[in-house]
């Protein structure tokens, strides 16, 4: 067992062991705090539940494909690899569905080519950004998010381009 594998557990036992010793008696402090998490989540689990249908629809309904297979041609002209476009097109989206097409491509191209590199690459620079706000967001009531839906689009364009200009760079 390594030392990252052990951080969590060994985490856990020094926070009983130190309420142990400060005299807390553990689980009733454990199920207080887990009530006071409910109302967060009834708050919250509407807006997850329209997160997750929004993306089941546009990825069944064919929305990404129709995407990737208009996109292709100007992609490959400015040289984005069209391989990465449902991943560029899904980040923004869905964490589960964007792993889900990392590891296709990891094992259609491998984790080591330049495909797989700038594919991770990618997914460590970016962040999905509509399950994000819509959970924070409606977890404390903000409707009008202003300008936090533009500037997080641009910042995922950027690292989406960025990560593929800097694995050419590196990786050519």
């Amino acid at each position: 067992m390594s030392y990252a594998t052990a951080a969590i557990p060994l985490l856990a036992v020094a926070v009983v062991l130190y309420a142990l010793y400060k005299r807390v008696d553990v689980y009733d402090a454990f199920v207080k705090g887990a009530a006071q998490g409910l109302p967060v989540l009834y708050r919250v689990l509407p807006y997850m539940a329209a997160m997750l249908i929004c993306i089941r629809l546009l990825r069944t309904s064919g929305v990404v494909d129709a995407l990737t297979a208009l996109l292709t041609g100007p992609m490959k002209a400015i040289g984005f690899p069209p391989e990465l476009l449902p991943l560029a097109l899904l980040r923004p989206l869905s964490g589960s569905a964007s792993m889900a097409l990392v590891a296709d491509l990891f094992k259609t191209y491998g984790a080591d080519s330049r495909i797989g590199l700038t594919a991770a690459v990618m997914m460590g620079s970016s962040e999905t950004i509509f399950y994000t706000l819509a959970l924070y967001f409606g977890a404390v009531g903000i409707r009008e998010t202003r300008f936090t839906i533009p500037v997080a689009l641009l910042s995922t364009v950027l690292s989406v381009i960025s990560s593929v200009v800097v694995c050419n760079l590196l990786f050519a």
